[in-house]
């Protein structure tokens, strides 16, 4: 059974960094795509990033780009999302999520983690 557990959400000023970690157990975790999502309070979920098995390919929301960087480690079967300079708009739940190659679906979900971006 596929287990994904975030962490290292909280309570940040615009302009700090935050680092959410996403512990993944119950997979190959090399032959999954990793891909980290928020959603805020009355808006949809969005994809916030995405990496590929072998760590070697991201992709980000354009609302993020250059400010987010998505990153794992096979070894320790983690998926990191370095976030600085935070804007309040960042502010949501933060869930990490898997797909299997060649999969389309994300079919596991963490429970999130929150981050609040203060003005």
């Amino acid at each position: 059974q596929v287990r994904l557990v975030e962490s290292g959400g909280g309570l940040v000023q615009a302009g700090g960094s935050l680092r959410l970690s996403c512990a993944a157990s119950g997979l190959t975790f090399s032959s999954y795509s990793m891909g980290w999502f928020r959603q805020a309070p009355g808006k949809a979920r969005e994809l916030v990033a995405t990496i590929n098995g072998a760590g070697s390919t991201t992709n980000y929301a354009d609302s993020v780009k250059g400010r987010f960087t998505i990153s794992r480690d096979n070894a320790k079967n983690v998926v990191y999302l370095q976030m600085n300079a935070l804007k309040p708009e960042d502010t949501a739940f933060y869930y990490c999520a898997c797909r299997r190659v060649p999969f389309t679906d994300y079919a596991s979900w963490g429970q999130g983690t929150q981050v609040i971006v203060s003005v």
